[in-house]
């Protein structure tokens, strides 16, 4: 694997080696990796959960992290993100991660630039290690993902996360389900009913309002969105008593959530940021072996 760039890339097979490979690595093992590598975090849009914790994985991998401020670098005088990148390399850069606005920024990088490049988010497009690190963790609670009933309530059109996900656990044999206010349900079709899905759902997968991304005639206010979608004590009750709750972060409480229960007993949402190290720690050595 000489990048990640989005699931439609993965077979299962290479997802479950990656997920395997994280397993080890959170049981303690060391990585194999033999050059001093360096890396550097290319983040354009703002990012707490996937930026720290690649910069955890890097350091638990005892790689060299170069920083990289966007908002001081020369992209604010017009250099593209090609040129970056191709800056980076020639100084002695091994990979780089990136976040973008940009919907499948990396197509424009693939040709001429030999450095590997993991994809921390394009736009709308793809969020692979959020995916990858989601799945570790249905996997950890469930012990598979065929048959399982996964829920996606939320900005289902805008979301990465959704997109990722919904290509991934497709693939490994799991039932997905949208819901969604309708002017939100993208490509995908949805229903807008909380009743359908409750009693059969294993994982409700919550997602951001992305308002960002909204333009008016797409926005709801956050007393409106949490009744009619939103994860209330109510529904929480409805159930079953092996359902988990999971969300990408960062949440937004009282709106996809209800704020009380964000670490109640069903929540693995801290749990997912927790192997987002590890999932992040088995994609750079496997993306790092690739350079000899």
């Amino acid at each position: 694997m000489k990048h990640l760039l989005s699931m439609k890339n993965l077979q299962i097979n290479e997802i479950e080696t990656l997920l395997e490979r994280a397993l080890e690595f959170q049981q303690g093992a060391v990585s194999t990796l033999k050059n001093n590598f360096s890396i550097a975090n290319l983040f354009f849009e703002p990012s707490t959960r996937t930026k720290m914790s690649f910069e955890m994985a890097e350091r638990k991998l005892g790689l060299h992290v170069l920083p990289f401020d966007a908002s001081t670098s020369s992209t604010i005088k017009g250099e593209t993100l090609s040129d970056t990148v191709k800056t980076l390399e020639a100084i002695g850069v091994d990979a780089v991660v990136i976040r973008h606005k940009q919907d499948g920024y990396y197509n424009e990088l693939l040709s001429g630039i030999n450095l590997a490049i993991i994809n921390g988010g394009d736009g709308s497009g793809q969020h692979p290690t959020q995916s990858l690190l989601d799945l570790y963790t249905i996997k950890e609670e469930f012990g598979k993902f065929k048959n399982l009933h996964i829920t996606m309530v939320g900005d289902i059109s805008h979301s990465r996360v959704a997109k990722s996900n919904a290509e991934a656990l497709t693939k490994l044999g799991a039932h997905v389900t949208f819901l969604c206010p309708p002017q939100w349900q993208g490509d995908f079709a949805s229903t807008s009913s909380w009743d359908e899905i409750l009693p059969t759902t294993d994982v409700v997968m919550l997602l951001r309002v992305q308002h960002e991304r909204h333009d008016s005639e797409m926005s709801f206010s956050k007393e409106q969105y949490h009744e009619e979608f939103g994860l209330t004590r109510e529904r929480y009750e409805q159930l079953k008593q092996s359902a988990i709750i999971m969300h990408p972060a960062p949440f937004n409480r009282d709106v996809e959530i209800a704020s009380e229960l964000v670490e109640s007993e069903k929540s693995r949402i801290f749990r997912q940021m927790h192997n987002g190290v590890y999932i992040r720690m088995a994609v750079l050595e496997t993306v790092l072996k690739e350079r000899k």
